[in-house]
């Protein structure tokens, strides 16, 4: 991979969790004046199968995404089990959980940040893809979000 860091500079979305997703979603679309998007809830663990620190976890979120053009504003409201967006919500509140960029091949981008470091906290799929959160807040202030989307036929 050499100096071709992430692979990307196009940051596609920002991420903040929230602790009442119903009444930020409606705050948000007040002041951005925009629609009020659908709540959707993640994956459950079967379909998900998500990890968070290396162990299994049942751990799912609300999701409501404002399309802001190029990037993605996303709101969190963690629900289940421990996670990334649990973790962040007990130790700093409501704010800022990470910024996104779609890669092409997560398993290198993960190997190029843990040799710099930065160390993968929780993976899950989706559908279409997969996301991978790293742990970059020592080094960049901020955790990083790596989306994959996959074909159908490379599905994993």
């Amino acid at each position: 991979m050499g100096n071709e860091g992430l692979g990307t500079r196009v940051i596609c979305q920002v991420g903040l969790v929230v602790r009442d997703i119903e009444r930020s979603a409606e705050a948000y679309s007040r002041i951005l004046g925009l629609p009020r998007p659908q709540i959707v809830v993640t994956d459950p663990p079967e379909v998900a199968h998500t990890r968070f620190r290396g162990q299994p976890t049942d751990a799912r979120a609300k999701l409501a995404f404002f399309d802001m053009g190029q990037v993605t504003l996303e709101l969190i409201e963690p629900i289940g089990g421990p996670s990334t967006w649990r973790e962040f919500l007990d130790e700093k509140g409501e704010g800022v959980h990470h910024i996104a960029f779609m890669v092409r091949d997560t398993d290198q981008v993960v190997q190029y940040l843990a040799a710099h470091g930065i160390e993968a906290v929780q993976q899950g799929d989706y559908t279409g893809g997969r996301y991978t959160y790293v742990d970059s807040v020592a080094t960049l202030g901020v955790i990083l979000e790596l989306l994959e989307n996959f074909a159908e036929s490379e599905r994993r």
